[in-house]
């Protein structure tokens, strides 16, 4: 997930201060079989600077070479790949999948609209940009529609949303596998537990560790709808403490590692702590996809392949 839409913005925000000249192309619609979906950026720069892609292959060369003309002249470009053109074929297109790319150069974007992009990527706020083929520009929206063209096909709904983040509690043999895992895949992860001897940067190498209570770790953090947390102490000292604060502020994913039995004692505790039913409902407990997982690398993959299909469902 690097190079996405976030860390594009925030790239061409440098551009944009260092005075260089750019395009940003769009993925505005695939059709059969696509090495990227809709929404998927690549910025190129007037002196061969590239970030991200559209596809995977000799696409982006056509891409590049039509953003270097529109810097000189102007104007977008409504480009579109598929079966019939070899560059297509040759990047894994050649099952009948076509892909619809939109350029724009940087004179086509409102003003302030990097900036501001930018801003709401530090404040972790949802974004939305209108792209105009037609009148050839960029805008902010206020419609709160994900990564699609609208009815006419003459506007893409480009979304910018916040890093998803998950907070794991307890650092324990599970949490070993599962942290890298979902960092890998685009998650923000911290790592919390008040035991510093679990709690230690040497078991947990480039993610972040919090060695403190989850009531105090998280009392000054604004839990938003991109959040998850998972624990997995088995201690209700401290995963309880961690669930009450989390499950008042509605994350998209909460999940509880232990039987079914431990998680029946677990929806006792919650009761008892002021819950509603309905709210305790949104816990995954036993935490994890049902795919037979024994060792704690594969119970990771059970909670990682629970999680990502938790996030998308929330981001559609």
């Amino acid at each position: 997930m690097s190079a996405d839409s976030r860390d594009i913005f925030t790239l061409i925000r440098d551009w944009e201060q260092g005075g260089y000249d750019f395009a940003l192309a769009i993925v505005v619609s695939t059709w059969g079989s696509s090495p990227r979906q809709a929404g998927s950026l690549m910025a190129i720069r007037k002196d061969g600077l590239i970030e991200g892609s559209v596809s995977g292959g000799c696409v982006e060369g056509a891409v590049i070479h039509s953003a270097n003309e529109l810097m000189d002249k102007g104007g977008a470009a409504d480009l579109e790949f598929g079966v019939a053109d070899e560059m297509a074929w040759q990047v894994g297109l050649s099952c009948g999948g076509k892909i619809r790319v939109w350029v724009f150069p940087h004179t086509s974007m409102d003003e302030n609209l990097i900036g501001l992009a930018s801003e709401a990527i530090k404040q972790r706020r949802h974004l939305y940009i209108d792209c105009h083929i037609t009148d050839q520009k960029m805008q902010l929206s206020t419609a709160e529609q994900v990564n699609r063209l609208n009815e006419d096909r003459d506007c893409f709904h480009l979304a910018v949303l916040p890093q998803p983040r998950l907070f794991i509690i307890g650092a324990v043999h599970i949490s070993q596998h599962l942290a890298p895992m979902a960092n890998a895949v685009g998650f923000d992860v911290t790592v919390i537990d008040p035991r510093e001897t679990f709690a230690h940067q040497a078991r947990f190498p480039d993610i972040t560790i919090i060695a403190d209570w989850p009531e105090e770790a998280l009392k000054d953090i604004v839990i938003d709808r991109d959040t998850a947390c998972v624990t997995l102490t088995h201690d209700p000292k401290i995963d309880d403490d961690a669930l009450k604060l989390i499950l008042a502020a509605q994350p998209f994913y909460v999940a509880c590692l232990g039987s079914r039995k431990t998680h029946a004692a677990r929806r006792e505790r919650l009761l008892q702590y002021g819950f509603e039913d309905n709210i305790i409902d949104q816990i995954h407990g036993p935490a994890g996809l049902d795919i037979g997982a024994t060792t704690p690398a594969e119970i990771a993959v059970s909670v990682l392949a629970e999680l990502v299909a938790a996030y998308r469902k929330m981001a559609r």
